[in-house]
């Protein structure tokens, strides 16, 4: 049997291990000089994806099956990527215990090496998932995984896994490169039999700096986490990003896959969607680039953003497999006032889907002191049935093409559709203009809107031709009736040729 370590602590409250505690562990850790984690043992080096995915932890030995709990816990190998030791522990009233690692308690599939030999070698986990049921009360689904790095992803009903979410971002896309913050200490509180939520603690440790997390996590249709955090720096960062959020689109509906390819569109994502401070909505289709792609949007105290999958249609798709019409959508809510800073969006290159090549992320204006705590906190919406959207109106899809067939003259057309309650509440004969405005790369041929009688919606046209082949072109654009805007801002930035 699996021993567990039981460690006494002083109560603060109800529990033995709250987020002070976390906290006083992060700012002690700062404090400190940063410890590279060991390095993996010889017996799990050079497992491939197959051979790694071949160990599975044993389903009779799950955390809490069999206590007429609401969740249970299972719990990853260390191998393949997730090479770096987790330590996990199990709050329970005024106790905590650590789940050490147990070969016992994991399957190894066809893996030939001798298990027992990884006793003694000082693993621990490389992470751990969380089940409850969402779809139907007879089966515990998965709707919470933590697992490499400072990644995790979550799942509401009815949807596959798509977006994944981290604890932290620094220096994304910078040329000095980019550094992955872990996850290298949790704590999971047993839950009541009744209980509907599951509280997470989470220590996050880093070559620049510290920190403490808590995750709540409430599954349901739209599974919803509510994240606090408190920062400690050791060293100076240059760009940090909170709230990250990290997606794939290999190909869509505005643009076509680099070969030939039975399925219309390929991505666990089709656009950011930003709501700005003042009100303002913004729609940012992805594309997949030929060279990095940053861009950003300044919008200070953003009331939320995330990155978004509105098409939910199969047949969009014809994946039978993969569904990525399942996909959820991820939206950020920040909790109190985040100030100045913005939305930065990064879109890299992708030969194919296998590649999370979109990053999405808030910047503060002002980086945090040295050895100061830093906080923040938000809550997150992972959506499939009911989506955060505008109000009155929003794009429903972004299609790019050559301008005139017959004769190309190098100009580039798009057509975007709208939907949304202030067009149907519209009388049919009512005028709605289209305003699009673009930068000084681009020159704007013809622009049209019209109702869109299929869709009850509107449909609008723009026709364009780039000065500089070699620059990019912004452009934005509104739907208008009379003096009232009445949709999202929709705003395109297309690549260099």
């Amino acid at each position: 049997m699996t021993a567990l370590v039981l460690v006494l602590l002083p109560a603060h409250g109800a529990l033995a291990f709250d987020f002070d505690d976390v906290a006083s562990r992060a700012r002690d850790l700062a404090a400190a000089p940063y410890k590279r984690p060991p390095a993996l043992p010889k017996e799990l080096q050079g497992l491939d994806y197959d051979r790694y995915r071949d160990i599975r932890y044993k389903s009779d030995r799950f955390l809490w099956r069999g206590a007429n709990l609401p969740f249970e816990l299972a719990f990853f190998h260390q191998g393949l990527f997730f090479d770096q030791p987790v330590r996990i522990y199990e709050i329970a009233g005024q106790s905590v215990r650590e789940i050490p690692f147990d070969p016992d308690t994991f399957d190894y599939g066809a893996n030939k090496f001798d298990p027992s030999k990884l006793r003694g070698l000082g693993l621990g986990f490389a992470g751990f998932r969380a089940h409850y049921a969402v779809n139907t009360p007879k089966y515990k689904d998965e709707v919470l995984v933590f697992l490499g790095a400072s990644y995790f992803r979550a799942l509401g009903k009815g949807q596959s896994f798509g977006a994944s979410a981290r604890g932290l971002a620094i220096d994304t896309a910078l040329p000095t490169g980019e550094e992955f913050p872990r996850f290298v200490e949790f704590w999971i509180e047993r839950p009541a039999p009744s209980a509907t939520s599951l509280v997470v603690y989470a220590l996050l440790d880093s070559r620049r700096l510290a920190g403490a997390y808590r995750f709540v996590l409430r599954p349901g249709v739209d599974t919803v986490v509510d994240v606090k955090a408190r920062l400690f720096m050791r060293e100076s960062v240059r760009k940090l990003g909170l709230a990250p959020l990290t997606s794939m689109f290999f190909f869509g509906e505005n643009q076509r896959p680099p070969y030939d390819d039975y399925r219309p569109e390929v991505h666990d994502s089709d656009g950011l969607s930003i709501q700005s401070g003042s009100g303002e909505w913004i729609w940012r289709p992805l594309v997949n680039p030929r060279r990095l792609l940053v861009t950003s949007f300044t919008v200070p105290s953003p009331r939320g953003f995330g990155l978004m999958q509105r098409d939910r249609e199969y047949l969009h798709y014809e994946d039978t497999e993969v569904r990525h019409e399942m996909r959820p959508s991820v939206w950020i809510e920040p909790r109190g006032q985040w100030g100045p800073g913005r939305v930065e969006l990064v879109q890299i290159p992708s030969p194919d889907e296998t590649n999370d090549n979109i990053v999405a992320y808030w910047v503060p204006a002002e980086a945090p002191l040295l050895k100061a705590p830093y906080d923040f906190e938000y809550r997150m919406l992972w959506q499939k049935e009911v989506e955060v959207r505008p109000p009155q109106a929003w794009v429903t899809q972004t299609r790019r093409g050559r301008g005139y067939m017959r004769k190309p003259d190098n100009s580039v057309s798009f057509v975007i559709d709208w939907e949304g309650p202030a067009l149907k509440s519209l009388p049919a004969e009512a005028e709605v203009e289209a305003v699009v405005s673009t930068d000084a790369n681009a020159e704007i041929l013809e622009l049209n809107s019209w109702r869109n009688e299929v869709t009850g919606g509107q449909r609008m046209t723009v026709r364009l031709k780039r000065v500089d082949d070699a620059k990019p072109v912004e452009l934005r654009g509104y739907l208008r009736n009379g003096a009232s805007v009445i949709s999202e801002t929709w705003s395109y930035l297309l690549p260099p040729q």
